[in-house]
């Protein structure tokens, strides 16, 4: 018996647990379930849940809790040996006035990032110490209400844009978001950057395989993990791709839009079932595949 907790994915049995954590009457179900199928946003109570009770669980977010945020990601590149740029992770602005002065002895411009966040809202150019100090006072700001955590990281020249590859399942999808405002640092969407699917080729494929090969250490199936290339040689086939983070949840613009999107997350895990020697029994796809049709 296959189980679904995803609204977009129909099987055998289905059912939701969005705001919420996990009952009794979930553990039952999974205790009978020869497979679980998980919403990108599952709570980590189900998720341990879903894992500590069935032997085959989509999509694999191991990683995800067990290196949560951003300091969690900087931990995980360090743990797999993955190219990244050099990175400080701070638990917060006391451990940061203990160790810090590494940071500053590296020089500026430094990229700041809080723990938390997406589409770069979190993120901010270090030029200075001023801005460093007003960094780290927003910092201090959050950890009043008990969030905290922050990473540094030396800013990679030519910056301008970044190549998101999106993991779904066995499937990789890889384009530029390229911000062409030379006023605005960010490249993510929301800040004005927009997609290429078509530049070069070989460095998208320089980071498909670093991809490849990292999801086969960490076991992430679903994910989009952002890159930025760091010129190693004197030309522009000897840029280097280096892991800047993993965003769990991730746009769908460059995918070709939420319909699509669906339809290969439904494929993908029809085809994990299949490779598991499974079938789920349903009748009819889901609304978002029927969308496509």
């Amino acid at each position: 018996m296959i189980l679904s907790f995803h609204p977009c994915f129909e099987a055998d049995s289905n059912t939701l647990c969005a705001g919420r954590d996990p009952d009794e009457k979930d553990m039952a179900a999974i205790v009978a379930a020869d497979a679980v199928i998980l919403p990108q946003g599952c709570r980590e109570s189900l998720y341990r849940m879903a894992r500590q009770n069935c032997t085959h669980v989509f999509p694999d977010y191991d990683a995800r809790f067990q290196y949560p945020g951003k300091t969690g990601q900087a931990r995980l590149f360090q743990a797999l040996g993955a190219p990244h740029p050099r990175t400080w992770v701070f638990d917060d602005t006391k451990h940061f006035q203990r160790c810090g002065s590494k940071v500053i002895d590296a020089g500026f411009p430094l990229v700041f990032k809080l723990d938390w966040g997406g589409e770069g809202d979190t993120v901010s150019l270090l030029e200075s110490q001023a801005d460093l100090a007003r960094a780290l006072s927003i910092a201090e700001i959050y950890e009043q209400s008990g969030q905290r955590g922050f990473v540094m990281q030396t800013r990679v020249a030519d910056s301008n844009r970044t190549l998101r590859v999106a993991v779904i399942g066995q499937t990789q999808m890889a384009y530029w978001r390229i911000q062409d405002n030379p006023g605005i640092f960010g490249t993510g969407l929301a800040q004005g950057a927009r997609i290429d699917t078509e530049s070069d080729p070989n460095l998208r494929q320089k980071a498909l395989a670093l991809t490849r090969g990292f999801c086969q250490q960490s076991r992430i199936n679903l994910a989009g993990f952002d890159f930025i290339f760091d010129k190693c040689g004197p030309t522009k086939n000897d840029l280097k791709p280096l892991f800047l983070e993993i965003n769990y949840f991730f746009g769908r613009t460059g995918l070709g839009g939420s319909a699509r999107f669906y339809a290969m997350l439904q494929a993908e895990i029809d085809n994990w079932l299949v490779g598991l020697g499974l079938a789920a029994s349903r009748s009819s796809t889901t609304t978002a595949a029927k969308e496509m049709q």
